[in-house]
């Protein structure tokens, strides 16, 4: 008997990177074999159109990563494509629909709570965040550096039998600028879902995931598919919960009509 399915209203996920070598699609699609949910937004940087225009890879598990969302889509799930800046390439194709997915630039999505949360990729802050191109451009190389020594970690944990860990993750928090960096993003972010008037905002774009409340708006990233291995998903009863996926499953942040779900909270 097939083994039952955890089942979620909605479903965030967003630089997953296939077509990149250090995108985890062996996690990722064991998480969408896995759960069920009647919407699954995809959030920018799906597919890494710069990796592959450098160098083209594309192993079978990329191929099923897309198989899978294409098959939901086509079995009723609600599909939703907002691209990011890596596959800017499908901003062309923004209303139209493929394969039963519908590719938006944006899009207000109401939770069960009655919420509103501006779903969009993120790269429309940069200009917030970086000081200037040359900085851009020493944070691009500095971080394929992270991301050489996270496979090189990860490959060898794997060689011993040990769970995936991020090492990139890792070293980003203890980075001062890296800290800075994501703080002043999640200002433009929580300052942009002001001017479009939501109750909170889903973003990816940072490779960060978090999930904060600040100046009445719940501010959510959902992470990566390339270090962190994270969804954001709402629950049925309409909480916003950030969920790790590995060889284990583990719930990180937990938001119910967004106040902080605790020990204390759950009990009451």
């Amino acid at each position: 008997m097939a083994p039952k399915k955890s089942k979620y209203q909605t479903i965030w996920l967003s630089d997953i990177h296939l077509g990149c070598k250090d995108c985890k699609a062996q996690y990722l699609l064991d998480l969408l074999n896995k759960v069920e949910a009647k919407t699954i937004y995809l959030v920018g940087d799906i597919i890494d159109i710069w990796a592959l225009e450098r160098r083209f890879n594309w192993p079978k598990l990329h191929n099923q990563v897309v198989d899978t969302l294409i098959d939901k889509a086509k079995q009723g799930t609600r599909v939703i494509y907002i691209p990011g800046n890596h596959d800017e390439k499908v901003r062309k194709y923004i209303g139209m629909t493929f394969a039963d997915i519908e590719i938006h630039q944006d899009y207000i999505h109401t939770t069960l709570q009655d919420k509103k949360l501006l779903v969009i990729h993120g790269d429309v802050f940069d200009g917030k965040v970086c000081l200037g191109k040359w900085q851009s451009r020493l944070g691009d190389v500095l971080y394929d550096f992270l991301l050489f020594l996270n496979r090189v970690c990860y490959a060898t944990r794997k060689r011993f039998g040990w769970g995936y860990w991020s090492l990139a993750g890792y070293i980003k928090s203890r980075v001062k600028g890296a800290n800075e960096a994501i703080k002043r993003y999640q200002d433009a972010a929580i300052e942009y879902a002001k001017t479009r008037g939501t109750d909170g905002i889903v973003c990816g774009h940072i490779h960060q995931p978090d999930m904060i409340y600040r100046d009445d708006i719940l501010y959510c990233n959902d992470g990566d598919w390339l270090e962190n291995c994270t969804m954001l998903a709402e629950n049925l009863d309409g909480s916003i919960e950030l969920i790790y996926w590995t060889e284990t499953v583990q719930s990180l942040t937990q938001f119910s009509d967004f106040a902080p779900v605790t020990p204390a909270n759950q009990a009451a």
